[in-house]
């Protein structure tokens, strides 16, 4: 591998990282724009050394890749807390994980397929997020109840 893409691959695993990392610092969460960036860059070198080691006897370069998913699994279960009956970091957990995922992406030389698993990430961790999407449908759900109930104005009650 020439060291003009290994430094490609790294900076497209930047750039992916820190996209995702910088929405999440927007939203004040814990895990920000170093913490996915670095969590990207990171998959990408175990990548990287899988993919200069593939040609090796005896190599397997998923196996490097599933352990990167099993060390992210760790570090995302520190994210998570369970505060009186409520669990929170769950998707700040999630996210991190991605970002190990477009890291891997990127570390395979995988461009479009990293640039679309960006957005896609990007997508559901705003146009998803529960203020905006659920209030809608409790404010639907609220308009249905009050045209079910009877009111006072209505003779019913008194």
């Amino acid at each position: 591998m020439t060291l003009t893409t290994f430094g490609l691959r790294l900076l497209a695993a930047i750039i992916a990282g820190g996209f995702i990392g910088m929405e999440r610092q927007r939203s004040k969460k814990s895990a920000g724009i170093r913490t996915n960036t670095l969590v990207a860059i990171g998959a990408c070198m175990y990548v990287l050394i899988s993919v200069s080691l593939s040609g090796h006897n005896g190599t397997d370069p998923s196996r490097i890749i599933g352990q990167i998913v099993t060390g992210i699994g760790f570090l995302g279960a520190g994210v998570i807390i369970h505060h009186k009956g409520s669990v929170q970091g769950l998707t700040t957990a999630a996210t991190v994980w991605c970002s190990a995922a477009l890291g891997s992406l990127a570390g395979l030389g995988l461009f479009w397929e990293t640039l679309i698993c960006t957005v896609a990430i990007w997508f559901v961790n705003t146009a998803f997020k529960t203020d905006w999407f659920l209030l809608r449908h409790e404010r639907e759900e609220d308009e249905e109840e009050e045209k079910e109930t009877p009111s006072a104005e209505d003779g019913f009650l008194e």
